[in-house]
C-alpha cells in the first residue's frame, strides 16, 4: 500500500496529478485546494497518499497536508461520499472550516461543494457530528477521543441560543458557531446568552 509519495510534479489536469518518483509515474486524485499548492512542472512534490483498491486496480488520492488525508478517510465512511465528493468537499472547505460546519451543523456550507445536496450534507452532519465536537475547538484531531464534553448547537441551551441569534442577525452558521464558541471558551460554560451574543459579536468584530 502506498502512503506517502515524494518525486517530481510531472503533468496535472482537473481533480488529477501525475508524480514522477524515479521514473515512473503515480496517478494521484487530488482536491482544487492540494493541487494549488504543488506548483509547476518539473518542482519536487510530497504528497500524503490515501490507496484504495477496487476490481480495476488501486487508486491513489493524494494530500497536501495530513488532516486533509484524515478527513478523506472519516468523510468516505459515510453512506453516499465516495472519493470524488469527499474531494469535493476537501476542496471547497479547508480541515478547519470542516471541522466547524459540521460541529455547527452548518449544511449550507457543505453543500457549497460540488456533488452534495441538502439530504447528503444533512447525512454529513447527523453521522459525523459527534465525532467532530471538539475539533472545532482545537480540542482533538479527527477520530481521537474529545476532552471535555461540547454544546453543540441543536442541542439547546445558551450556547445554542447565541448560534441561532447571530445567525439571525446575518452571520453564517459555522461563522457564528466559532465566534460563540471562542466566547464562551473566554467566559466559561457557565455564560448566559445575553453574554455568549454580546462576546459573540465582539469576536466577529475583530
Amino acid at each position: 500500500m502506498i502512503a506517502k509519495l515524494k518525486g517530481l510534479l510531472d503533468s496535472t489536469g482537473e481533480g488529477w496529478a501525475v508524480i514522477d518518483v524515479n521514473g515512473v509515474g503515480y496517478l494521484v486524485a487530488c482536491s482544487n485546494r492540494t493541487l494549488s499548492r504543488l506548483g509547476g512542472t518539473g518542482l519536487a512534490v510530497s504528497l500524503e497518499v490515501e490507496t484504495q483498491w477496487r476490481e480495476d486496480g488501486p487508486h491513489l488520492y493524494g494530500f497536501a497536508e495530513v488532516a486533509e488525508r484524515d478527513w478523506f478517510r472519516i468523510l468516505i465512511n459515510v453512506q453516499g461520499v465516495g472519493g470524488k465528493v469527499a474531494l469535493a468537499i476537501l476542496g471547497t472547505l479547508t480541515p478547519d472550516q470542516l471541522s466547524q460546519a459540521i460541529a455547527a451543523q452548518d449544511k449550507a456550507a457543505l453543500s457549497r461543494a460540488p456533488g452534495v445536496g441538502p439530504k447528503l450534507a444533512a447525512r454529513i452532519v447527523a453521522e459525523l457530528k459527534d465525532k467532530v465536537g471538539g475539533i472545532a475547538f482545537g480540542v482533538s484531531k479527527p477520530g481521537e477521543a474529545m476532552g471535555a464534553p461540547v454544546i453543540l448547537p441543536g442541542e439547546g441551551g445558551p450556547l445554542a441560543d447565541a448560534v441561532s441569534a447571530l445567525a439571525n442577525l446575518g452571520y453564517g452558521r459555522s461563522e457564528a458557531f466559532a465566534a460563540v464558541a471562542r466566547a464562551q471558551g473566554k467566559l466559561g460554560e457557565g455564560a448566559e446568552i445575553g453574554a455568549l451574543i454580546k462576546a459573540g459579536l465582539k469576536e466577529l468584530s475583530t
